[in-house]
């Protein structure tokens, strides 16, 4: 090895290579370069066991040859009186972590920090954003006030059931098993990435909420209802909150026009909350979304109705700023609406509408049920297509679909969706909120 020919050497596309110097002054020092061009020096040596072992040693450049060979060769030396290097730098490692995380206040900030930066990904994908401002919402509304001062070991399942029952007392039953997985998960971290604790408490602890599967679905009355409330707001005030009782109901006309494409697409809350103009090709009438934006992790063409074609181009006509989103957030165009605002939204109308409970997915359920029922008859395959479930395979075997037939039902999509947006077009111009709802 030389200095130039470190510095120059790179490794063939989608391969990583490993190089030793035939230098006897680094004898077992090993250059690792990947295809993204990262180098990385490290040793390989027998303890006294007889055990194998690499060590790394640093990054070129920060790392230059010369000094990784006198690395090298002190690793080498702490090898020959019985020292493991890599077990020693282990070690200490468990050492650090163990004196900063002390509380589950002090756990909460590293485990946040590693799902940030993608180090800590439980199910082999980096989790999305929106997915850590979940966690971090659960974290700040439920956990932190409870058990986040307590030293590790205090957390025990008898303090993490007081807040389950607590949140069950409430009501809350899916707050409660929600805030049981988050607890769960962050004790995972502790134990097999900061090695801070040996043991999860969690795992003593059943899940003590009581879920049954929402059942939702709209009424045409309820449909027609929200959506000519989304149009004229003006008009809406709280009907049941003591504190805002009379106060007008405000809901932004970009606001309302992405809860009606909920409606409309059938996509979920944080994919239209977040949509980009680079997604949408309004010519073809066709919406990506890439797969870091969806739940499963894999792409979906969403063919575009008239109606979803007319209510984007709206939402853009309303942007004045260059912005990558077609609906910005208010006050920083840099940044999309956050999927909250969608349900804080939907829920202010439903109130205002005294409607019972009602959810942004129960839109998609909505949307779902009513285009399997006898009114359009649209098959169940093509529609788990349309709502990006990869379980729905219409009785095929799955590699059939997923390997061979990749064929993406534009055309069946398509018309499933333009006939829904038909549908719903008629229930908005037909129904009023105290009519009676249509069979099927």
């Amino acid at each position: 090895m030389t200095d130039k020919f470190v510095a120059s050497v790179v490794a063939p596309a989608r391969a990583r290579i490993e190089i030793y110097d035939e230098n006897p002054i680094g004898a077992g020092l090993m250059l690792r370069v990947s295809e993204t061009g990262r180098k990385t020096w490290a040793i390989r040596y027998r303890t006294e066991d007889g055990d194998e072992r690499r060590f790394s040693l640093g990054l070129y450049p920060d790392l230059s040859l010369a000094d990784a060979r006198k690395r090298c060769a002190q690793a080498r030396l702490q090898a020959l009186d019985g020292v493991d290097p890599a077990g020693e730098k282990r070690r200490k490692k468990v050492e650090r972590r163990s004196q900063t995380i002390k509380t589950f206040r002090d756990l909460s900030l590293a485990y946040f920090e590693a799902t940030e930066r993608g180090e800590w990904k439980p199910r082999g994908k980096r989790k999305r954003a929106s997915t850590i401002a979940g966690e971090k919402w659960l974290w700040t509304k439920h956990i932190e006030p409870a058990l986040g001062s307590l030293r590790l070991e205090d957390v025990t399942p008898a303090a993490i059931k007081t807040l389950l029952r607590a949140l069950i007392t409430k009501g809350q039953d899916t707050s409660s098993n929600r805030v049981r997985a988050q607890i769960r998960q962050m004790f995972n971290y502790a134990i097999l990435e900061a090695e801070a604790v040996t043991a999860n408490p969690v795992a003593r602890v059943p899940a003590l909420g009581d879920e049954s599967p929402r059942e939702r679905v709209l009424r045409d009355a309820e449909i027609g209802a929200i959506w000519r409330a989304l149009d004229d707001p003006t008009a809406l005030t709280c009907a049941k909150s003591a504190r805002r009782k009379n106060q007008r109901v405000y809901v932004s006309r970009p606001v309302g026009i992405a809860i009606k494409l909920l409606l409309l697409t059938l996509q979920r809350r944080h994919e239209v909350a977040c949509m980009t103009r680079a997604e949408v090709d309004l010519e073809q009438a066709v919406w990506t979304i890439p797969g870091s934006r969806t739940k499963n992790g894999r792409p979906t063409l969403v063919p575009l109705s008239p109606g979803a074609v007319a209510l984007i181009r709206e939402a853009m006509s309303l942007v004045n700023e260059p912005t990558q989103f077609i609906f910005p957030a208010r006050w920083d165009r840099e940044k999309s609406l956050t999927p909250a605002a969608l349900s804080r939204a939907l829920r202010d109308v439903r109130s205002a509408l005294s409607l019972p409970a009602l959810t942004p997915h129960d839109l998609r359920r909505t949307a779902a049920t009513s285009m399997a029922s006898e009114r359009l008859r649209i098959s169940p395959f093509i529609i788990g297509r349309i709502l990006n479930h990869t379980s729905e395979k219409g009785g095929a075997a799955a590699v059939t679909l997923s390997t061979y037939a990749l064929y993406d039902f534009m055309a069946e999509k398509r018309s499933a969706l333009a006939a829904w947006s038909v549908l719903v077009g008629e229930i908005v111009a037909k129904q009023p909120l105290n009519a009676p709802s249509s069979p099927g």
